[in-house]
């Protein structure tokens, strides 16, 4: 990350408020909680571009429009939250007909009405850019106390559902958001931490050690890779590194730990795979090999770029 980039973040957090009144989370987490007459209201917004977040040469409008309300449900499993209502904003190109724009709304009322989700607002303009779509989702916690990156403890096991890497060949465009997923395992076990793998398992790792401030050990043997990663030339890199599975990413105690392992999960329930612990630390991941040595993990994940 470049010096201009930690001068903005900087200031950024400088500018957001963690907390006021009926604020109880801010910045930090993949959605900010607020009381709204006793209830607990979660509210995140994203903004995908075209060149960063897509390509239009491979992907459809309707994909585009999916991918943008899936990463918005994405934050809302990430912390156990559940879709209530989302507004879109987009930049059309004037370059796109009506049979175009079309599909980016069809794509985006797929995913909403999958989770239940209405879609009850927003607003659209034309320019001669390239396409810009921004989702902004609101969800309640309804029973389920969110789940913030902050709570992972000493001893825990690390935990990802399903399988990962494969967003370079398209996975990307057609994830399915764990929100139903992440709310059963909130009711079953107690979840310490958790978020949803958008920056890549290595990336999202290292944000839920910094803001629990502690560190990690992952088994190399153990992580879940998906088929079109163990085609590409590197694997391990693909599923620590490439980013956007939108997997969860959690932890839980070793006793919690053992019920996921051993108890009884409904045969539709997605894959879980521990893939290491928490150790005492300041935010270092260490990557375990077959033999039992450590060495620190290179992979950074995905990172926000721009030019200085």
């Amino acid at each position: 990350m470049s010096q201009r980039e930690f001068e903005f973040i900087d200031w950024l957090m400088q500018c957001f408020s963690s907390t006021g009144r009926d604020i109880t989370r801010g910045i930090g987490d993949d959605m900010a909680v607020m009381m709204v007459n006793g209830e607990q209201v979660l509210i995140t917004t994203d903004v995908l571009l075209e060149g960063v977040h897509f390509d239009l040469s491979r992907a459809t409008p309707r994909q585009v429009g999916y991918k943008a309300m899936a990463c918005s449900l994405s934050d809302c499993a990430a912390m156990a939250a559940l879709p209530w209502c989302a507004v879109v904003g987009a930049a059309i190109p004037r370059s796109w007909n009506m049979d175009q724009a079309r599909e980016l709304t069809q794509g985006l009322q797929k995913a909403a009405k999958t989770y239940d989700c209405p879609l009850v607002g927003g607003d659209t303009t034309s320019w001669d850019n390239r396409l810009v779509v921004n989702v902004t989702m609101l969800a309640r916690a309804q029973d389920v106390e969110p789940v913030l990156r902050s709570g992972a403890q000493v001893g825990d096991v690390i935990f990802v559902t399903g399988e990962l890497g494969g967003s370079l060949a398209g996975r990307h465009l057609e994830f399915v958001p764990r929100v139903n997923e992440a709310r059963r395992l909130a009711k079953w076990v107690h979840l310490h931490a958790m978020i949803d793998l958008s920056d890549g398992l290595a990336g999202d790792l290292g944000h839920i050690c910094q803001g629990s401030r502690v560190g990690a050990i992952i088994n190399k043997n153990a992580i879940p890779i998906c088929v079109s990663a163990l085609k590409s030339d590197n694997p391990l890199k693909a599923a620590l590194a490439d980013g956007e599975d939108f997997e969860l990413l959690f932890t839980v105690s070793a006793k919690d730990a053992e019920r996921l392992q051993h108890g009884r999960v409904e045969e539709t329930f997605v894959k879980l795979t521990p893939i290491g612990e928490i150790v005492a630390g300041s935010g270092e991941i260490l990557l375990r090999d077959e033999t039992g040595k450590t060495q620190p993990l290179t992979y950074k994940g995905w990172e926000h770029h721009w030019g200085d």
